[in-house]
């Protein structure tokens, strides 16, 4: 009999003591705990920013993985992110991240056959337009 996706233990999910190969949710919950809230922010941030630099081309790859379509989900969910958490975490993480932003912004502007006008590209309802 084969096992779910949500019956497989995730490859980086300690194992359980009392039953090897399965997942001790109890341990990965005392540790996401321990896990300051802007630490979860600016790693979301950060993997946000690379999915969509891959999904515009920017890695060693190329185009290989390049696909605007996604790469639009991602600069749009990071935005919203950055936008909603603005607050919650301190200048000293969200100024990075916001020029991350920004380049992703202008790097998908530059790989558009057909740019967006200023204010539709990814994430400039919450940003504002993006000028190269």
């Amino acid at each position: 009999m084969s096992e779910t996706p949500s019956e497989q233990p995730s490859e980086h999910a300690a194992e359980s003591p009392e039953n090897p190969g399965v997942a001790d949710f109890d341990a990965m919950t005392r540790d996401i705990a321990e896990v300051p809230a802007v630490e979860v922010i600016v790693t979301v941030a950060v993997n946000l920013m690379s999915a969509a630099a891959v999904k515009l081309g920017l890695t060693e790859e190329g185009d290989k993985y390049k696909d605007l379509d996604e790469a639009r989900k991602l600069v749009t969910a990071l935005a919203g992110l950055l936008d909603a958490s603005a607050t919650e975490i301190s200048s000293f993480h969200a100024a990075p991240l916001r020029d991350g932003l920004k380049s992703l912004q202008l790097a998908f502007r530059e790989a558009s056959v057909v740019p967006d006008e200023p204010g539709q590209g990814p994430g400039e309802k919450y940003t504002g337009p993006v000028y190269g």
